[in-house]
């Protein structure tokens, strides 16, 4: 890694804040793709854990996004670097809470409202970059974004902490109660002594955790990868933790030396299986699970049939350049009655699967080049005239007009005859993860960006024409990958020290 039940009808009707609650809830018990909708919660990346980033805001439409501004009441007390998206709570009316993680492996509940710190807690020492042998962050502390399960009221997260007087490092995994911040009976749980004790063994030094952590039932999991620069010999790992006796462990890990689950929007689920992609592995004569799109059951026992993994007939050669399938998660979308996932792979291409059956070796539905650079971070999905739009990071290769950017949409249309074409490019400079807001799950869309590390600038796109309706101010201090999360209310945006709030 070298890093710089069917699915719920997508038509949406306007809920009031307490039938919403309940969906949530529902959703959340099922395992099922939720949107985040008005006065809902953000329990996971992207707002569900089809990873479609699709949030639902009945105020948001593109007329009031020209009035999007900072809101100068929210005033946040954070130290740290911050890549995990930020997560949103509420646990009754008027008690929004938002929850921050960062590399200081200390956990932040905020006042959605106005910022101010309502509970803290510090997990651990972070681990210095110095003292690994490869990496591009530094420190080292909770990188992937955590997940929230209403049911207990607890949040879940992977921590490198390090150990001791000699500061080894390790992955420990924490259920934290979101009323206070305690510890949760049974944890934390240090992943490589859990998984010794079964006889595997899983190198903490070696081992990253970027992705964000995905509930599914009564089980948390994890992906792991390896650190920038492909050092030592780590593997792609999905761990699950049940949340009731969260030492028992479950894992899969790829056969290949390497293979690393690194992508920010880590598991992605259709409501019964889970879905990882996977990086390049290193000196794999025959596959052995890199640069794939790998179907788990929620046992993690994976059945090594074609039905359940997709890997492009070339694997082997994007092995060897480094070209891997691993910085997206997968997208887990419907068009009409076809059930699909994408892939978005570091050699410019778009693979789309049928998720009834990925289709092994070289079993694409369709494959399309769309970037001539490597595609990272996140996509969004949304709906638009009978076909999917997908939004990503990076440079389009056919972008019309010749509009250049590191935005990039997509429009695919289903069938028999499915075909994907660019729909349209944004002017964004910088390598943030796109979202997207929609009224009621269909109009009004809007596409969000952030250059991250780039022009540090939050845009707003219409969704249909490309045409753009908001740009703010320079927001220092955002990280790569970063995303940001839409509310009933207020946008979102994690950066080092601090959370933006924008209101409409």
């Amino acid at each position: 890694m070298r890093q710089p039940t069917p699915d719920p009808a997508r038509a949406k009707a306007q809920v009031t804040p307490r039938a919403l609650a309940t969906l949530c809830l529902l959703g959340a018990l099922a395992g099922a793709p939720l949107r985040a909708a008005p006065s809902g919660q953000v329990l996971t990346y992207h707002a569900d854990s089809a990873r479609r980033g699709d949030f639902v805001v009945p105020s948001l439409s593109w007329a009031r996004a020209r009035d999007l501004h900072p809101d100068t009441r929210f005033h946040p007390s954070i130290a740290g670097h911050i890549y995990a998206q930020p997560l949103y709570w509420s646990a009754g009316p008027g008690r929004p809470v938002l929850l921050i993680a960062t590399e200081e492996d200390t956990v932040y509940a905020l006042d959605a409202r106005t910022g101010r710190t309502i509970w803290r807690r510090t997990l651990g020492r972070p681990v210095p970059l110095d003292t690994l042998p490869c990496g591009n962050i530094d420190p080292i502390g909770i990188t992937g974004t955590p997940a929230i399960d209403p049911r207990r009221h607890a949040i879940y997260l992977d921590a490198l902490v390090r150990s001791g007087a000699s500061g080894a490092p390790r992955h420990e995994l924490f259920g934290l109660a979101l009323a206070n911040g305690a510890t949760l009976p049974g944890w934390p749980v240090d992943v490589g002594a859990a998984l010794a004790r079964q006889g595997r063994t899983f190198k903490a030094r070696v081992q990253g955790e970027r992705g964000a952590l995905l509930i599914l039932g009564d089980t948390v999991y994890v992906p792991y990868g390896g650190r920038d620069g492909d050092c030592g010999h780590y593997h792609g790992w999905v761990v699950g933790a049940p949340l009731k006796d969260p030492s028992r462990l479950r894992s899969w890990r790829t056969g290949a030396r390497a293979g690393g689950i690194w992508a920010p929007g880590g598991v992605s689920s259709d409501g019964h299986s889970l879905f990882v992609a996977t990086g390049n592995t290193m000196h794999a004569r025959r596959w052995s699970g890199g640069e794939a799109v790998i179907r788990l059951p929620p046992s993690l026992d994976f059945s090594g049939t074609p039905t359940d993994y997709f890997a492009p007939r070339d694997w082997k050669a994007l092995d060897e350049r480094d070209a891997d399938l691993g910085g997206v998660a997968p997208l887990v979308f419907d068009v009409d009655r076809s059930r699909y996932v994408l892939a978005l792979g570091k050699d410019g291409n778009a693979y789309l699967l049928d998720r009834v059956a990925l289709g092994g070796i070289g079993g694409a539905r369709l494959i399309e080049h769309v970037s001539d650079s490597p595609i990272r971070t996140a996509p969004a999905e949304y709906p638009l005239a009978a076909g999917a739009m997908i939004a990503f990071q990076g440079p389009g290769s056919a972008c019309p007009g010749g509009s250049a950017g590191d935005l990039t949409v997509l429009r695919v249309w289903a069938g028999a005859r499915a075909r994907i074409s660019t729909a349209w490019c944004g002017a964004v400079r910088g390598r943030g993860a796109p979202i997207v807001t929609t009224t009621d799950g269909r109009h009004d869309p809007i596409v969000w960006m952030l250059g991250a590390e780039g022009d540090e600038r939050l845009y707003g796109f219409r969704g249909d024409t490309g045409q753009r309706l908001f740009v703010s101010a320079p927001l220092p201090g955002l990280r790569h990958f970063q995303t940001l999360i839409a509310t009933a209310h207020r946008l979102y945006v994690a950066a080092d020290n601090t959370v933006f709030a924008f209101s409409f």
